[in-house]
């Protein structure tokens, strides 16, 4: 296929990050497409590129053989991705198109986080399926997608699907380890593959150990309420040998609902853009190397006329083409500018900074510093005051200021020395904010300025 290439993504050195085959950092700043080539024309994918281009989003994930009942229900143009279900045996208009728009998304800078299936293909448990894929034609199926886009240097390959790997009853690594060697092999050893979890797991707790597998994504979902421990969730991959990245590719979701599975009953209210933050900049601080964002509509593409066939009712109050711009969505570049505006791979997370108290759930603080001691980042969930230990960082004077997430604003605050404790007080604005401490000798500009 030719393409406006993009560099090609790989695990860094120091096994922590994602950097690009030239050695530059890539955080993952993902989005949440579940039904992109499902349920979208090429006009849509355009104006939904466009638009996540725009908001600083560098990665699309989305799904061959989708979940909305995509072996049965045709793409925008009346095509079903496999022949009588079989897996063997690819329809090539339906992946023409796939090929299209993972091409419509390197002419607009991004890449795709490639789902070759949903899980309910492999195991359908709570889905639509059918189960299609045993051992040999996840192997066949895994070598003719590894084939076709060993070129597109766009992607990022994620197996699983919402799925475990592993139940009471079987044993499913064997079908997704055949998927991921074809892959492996079929593009010369140049995939990048990791694993999307069912909701408040890990890829790391069946599948770390798999040589196949390049970084762990967690989901920590939407279906246990407001602030589950992200944090905790990466600082359990983040220790883990053989070092390998880790990031959340599933937090909750803007305008979801916030109720458990399998009701998203909205009596709770929705998660705005105020839950968004917290748990995409406690993960990060936590150790990711990156995060996915995802909203309600979005991920299903949803639009009048269409309704949900494997989920509850969603009780969506946005159509995706106007969630597009809803606020979260617009708030997750800050983010990125932050982590890309200070040395990137010399980042770790201490929680030893903190000499007040960390906190729980909605008011859970989270510390992250350079390893040399050139910056800090602390992010405060709430106004409440934190105290930090400025020996920690090394150097002799600091500068800080406050990040405001909202806008990707800073303000300065004062020069401070690296001895003994200070405390800071956020604004009362807001609610959250990020603390950020610069070694004065260093000279930086203002955090999120590159």
């Amino acid at each position: 296929m030719a393409n406006e290439r993009l560099p090609r993504i790989h695990v860094h050195k120091s096994g922590r990050f994602l950097s690009t085959e030239g050695g530059e950092p890539f955080f993952w700043l993902g989005d949440t497409a579940w039904e992109l080539f499902h349920r979208l024309n090429r006009e849509e994918a355009a104006h939904y590129f466009a638009n996540r281009q725009s908001k600083g989003f560098n990665l699309i994930q989305a799904v061959v053989l989708a979940e909305e009942d995509g072996l049965n229900v045709p793409n925008a143009y009346g095509e079903l991705p496999l022949i009588d279900h079989d897996p063997t045996r690819p329809n090539e208009a339906y992946f023409a198109y796939v090929d299209e728009l993972i091409q419509l998304a390197a002419d607009h800078g991004l890449y795709i986080g490639l789902l070759p299936t949903w899980g309910d293909k492999v195991f359908p448990a709570w889905g639509i399926g059918p189960a299609v894929f045993n051992e040999e034609n996840a192997r066949a199926y895994g070598h003719f997608l590894g084939r076709r886009y060993r070129e597109q240097t766009n992607i990022i390959w994620i197996l699983g699907g919402d799925r475990p790997a592993i139940t009471e009853e079987r044993d499913y690594r064997p079908i997704w380890r055949a998927m991921a060697s074809a892959i492996k092999k079929a593009t010369d050893g140049a995939a990048l593959i990791t694993y999307h979890p069912h909701g408040c797991h890990s890829s790391s707790e069946w599948l770390h150990q798999e040589e196949w597998l390049d970084l762990n994504m967690l989901q920590s979902g939407h279906g246990s309420g407001r602030d589950y421990p992200t944090w905790e969730m990466i600082t359990h991959d983040y220790t883990l040998q053989p070092t390998k990245p880790t990031l959340d590719g599933e937090p909750n979701y803007e305008d979801h609902p916030v109720s458990p599975w399998p009701k998203w009953d909205p009596a709770n209210g929705f998660f705005r853009a105020y839950d968004v933050r917290k748990q995409i900049y406690r993960s990060v601080f936590a150790g990711g190397c990156g995060v996915t964002y995802g909203h309600h509509s979005v991920w299903q593409m949803y639009a009048p006329g269409r309704k949900l066939k494997n989920q509850p009712p969603g009780y969506e109050e946005y159509y995706w083409y106007e969630a597009i711009d809803r606020p979260g969505a617009g708030q997750e570049q800050f983010l990125r500018a932050l982590m890309e505006s200070r040395p990137f791979f010399g980042r770790i997370p201490d929680q030893t900074l903190l000499a007040s108290d960390e906190g729980q759930g909605g008011e859970h603080v989270r510390a992250t510093r350079d390893a040399e001691g050139s910056y800090a980042f602390v992010y405060l969930p709430t106004p409440r005051p934190v105290v930090i230990r400025m020996e920690r960082l090394g150097g002799k004077r600091y500068q800080a200021w406050w990040y405001d997430p909202r806008t990707g604003q800073a303000t300065a605050i004062d020069e401070y020395p690296a001895r003994g404790e200070q405390q800071f007080t956020p604004p009362s604005e807001g609610p959250d904010w990020v603390l950020v401490l610069d070694k004065v000798s260093q000279g930086f500009g203002p955090p999120g300025q590159r």
